[in-house]
């Protein structure tokens, strides 16, 4: 029985995974808001309160649950050989109260409170967790040369060249989400920056550069509403060239997508990507192609299996 993790800018969502190679079985699955009040530990108190809850779910002690996946959004840092979470939409430290987040956290605690309470734990950014997966069972399986990319309350991407999945430094390969890509000078992002591609599209963007959620917004596109699809059309714009450049960076064959802002609109929004891939520089681009995540909207627990 291993734990499975996947941590969110907006929800933590537990699950316990039997099972190896095939699709694993996932049970006791419960998600929670993230913990962003108290101490900077408090994601992980959270987190090791909801392993516990779900092993008392099925009726299994809690102890003998020794193996910890945790597929979560980043950036990471490392201090004393740990990994700490600087995520933007969770430490309210980075970027300061202008972006309302309730703690003035500049990391969140995570791998050693978790590491005293799991014996293996594998920690990897949510996005090449995701990558992983759906290589393993999804979309991307038989393709060497991918991404993945989630359009959620943040904006992040795992991607693979040559069979590789990159990782980095720190292992932060990927955070393309913080890409300049316009002059904007009042999309605050929650990592401080003015004008990337998350304070300009993502999930909780949507909200306070237009004032409504992102599902009445993309409602009224689909209904045909023009000053909604203009904005839609904007922030397709933005994503669309920054999948672009991924594509020409890394020349990709295939880029799945995912995330509750993609997902939940996905006819809509793939051929609206997709045209700001095709046609352009074809030597580069000709048979690129963007898909739904095969994992549909379960690729952040599947994310979370394969690191476990």
């Amino acid at each position: 029985m291993k734990a499975c993790i996947d941590i969110g800018g907006t929800k933590v969502a537990v699950s316990l995974a039997t099972g190896n190679e095939a699709l694993p079985v996932l049970q006791a699955r419960r998600t929670e808001p993230t913990a962003k009040t108290g101490t900077n530990d408090a994601l992980a108190v959270q987190i090791i309160r909801m392993v516990g809850e779900a092993c008392a779910e099925i009726g299994v002690d809690p102890a003998t649950v020794q193996n910890a996946g945790v597929s979560s959004c980043g950036p990471f840092i490392i201090r004393d050989g740990l990994i700490e979470l600087a995520a933007p939409n969770i430490c309210g430290g980075m970027a300061g109260p202008a972006r309302g987040l309730p703690n003035d956290w500049d990391t969140a605690l995570l791998e050693a409170p978790l590491g005293a309470r799991f014996a293996r734990v594998r920690i990897e950014n949510d996005c090449v967790a995701a990558l992983e997966a759906e290589r393993h069972w999804g979309a991307l399986a038989g393709f060497d040369h991918c991404a993945y990319v989630t359009w959620s309350t943040g904006i992040g991407m795992g991607v693979c060249v040559d069979g590789h999945v990159l990782r980095g430094k720190n292992g932060n390969a990927g955070h393309a989400g913080h890409m300049f890509v316009s002059d904007n000078d009042d999309a605050l992002c929650g990592c401080g920056n003015i004008g990337d591609v998350e304070g300009l599209v993502a999930g909780n963007a949507i909200a306070r550069r237009f004032g409504q959620d992102a599902a009445v917004l993309f409602q009224a596109a689909r209904a045909g509403d023009p000053a909604a699809l203009a904005k839609v059309d904007d922030l397709c714009r933005v994503l669309g060239r920054a999948l672009y450049n991924l594509v020409v960076t890394l020349d990709l064959q295939r880029i799945s997508l995912g995330g509750s802002v993609f997902w939940h609109n996905r006819e809509f929004l793939l051929p609206r990507l997709q045209s700001h891939i095709d046609g352009k520089l074809p030597a580069l681009t000709a048979g690129a192609l963007l898909v739904p995540a095969g994992l549909a909207d379960k690729v952040g627990d599947y994310a979370a299996v394969a690191l476990a």
